[in-house]
């Protein structure tokens, strides 16, 4: 499995963790700032906002939470000017590793976040260095258990819907579709019963390196650690750790 697929996966039970710390609020209520302040309050003409409220409702944000950083972002409230930035590099054994972040101190961050990277067996580059890499695609993750019908007729309704391609990765489907057909898609697989377990913009890399041994163990840490920055809002990697690999490092 691909590092965007495998890392989503791992994410998705982190984050129960991480909701207990407020990471995942404060890191939404960012994305929720940025996404008022590039388009607009009215989550009806911002697709960008649409998806970061359903993000939000996902991880159970309060609704005051999301009205207050709507607040923010439309200028109604007091709050901090991020700044989205993107810094490229690599992990052990090569990866290619893009890290998403929003920041209201440029300089901070990238020291913070090139330490991370040469503390975990990596080595931040310069800009475009990878970027090129990844295409960016909507992603839609539904759990096998929850799905009523057999992979075929789950192809067949996600085609329909607009969708692009459907994946089977661990113990979930993966649905990829443009990113601006994400919502759509969404919406039309669940009015046809469908339960959606996430739906978010990725980036999908082109290719992939295997990792095996301690360098998917240090890549899996230097994910970790970047995830864990509260200035960091996604990462993405081409790495690839084959499942029986993954469950000797993750028991």
């Amino acid at each position: 499995m691909s590092g965007h697929s495998k890392w989503a996966n791992i994410k998705r039970t982190k984050a129960k963790v991480d909701e207990q710390k407020g990471k995942v609020f404060s890191k939404v209520a960012r994305e929720i700032i940025v996404a008022v302040r590039k388009g607009g309050p009215s989550p009806e003409g911002n697709f960008r906002l649409r998806t970061v409220i359903q993000k939000a409702r996902e991880a159970n944000m309060p609704v005051d939470n999301i009205n207050r950083a709507i607040q923010k972002g439309a200028g109604d409230l007091e709050g901090a000017s991020f700044e989205e930035l993107t810094y490229e590099g690599y992990g052990p054994g090569g990866a290619a590793v893009l890290v998403e972040a929003l920041t209201e101190n440029r300089n901070r961050t990238a020291s913070e976040v090139r330490y991370i990277f040469s503390r975990n067996g990596g080595n931040l580059g310069e800009a475009g260095c990878v970027g090129w890499m990844f295409t960016r695609r909507g992603l839609i993750a539904l759990t096998k258990r929850d799905v009523g019908v057999g992979e075929d007729d789950l192809l067949l309704q996600a085609l329909e819907a607009g969708a692009e391609d459907v994946q089977q990765e661990g113990d979930n489907y993966e649905i990829l579709t443009a990113p601006e057909q994400l919502d759509s898609v969404r919406q039309a697989l669940e009015r046809a019963g469908q339960k959606v377990s996430a739906a978010d913009i990725t980036l999908v890399p082109q290719s992939t390196v295997e990792l095996r041994g301690s360098e998917a163990q240090r890549m899996l840490r230097l994910m970790e650690t970047l995830e864990d920055h509260e200035d960091v809002q996604r990462v993405h990697s081409n790495f690839d750790i084959p499942e029986d690999e993954l469950a000797r490092l993750q028991p």
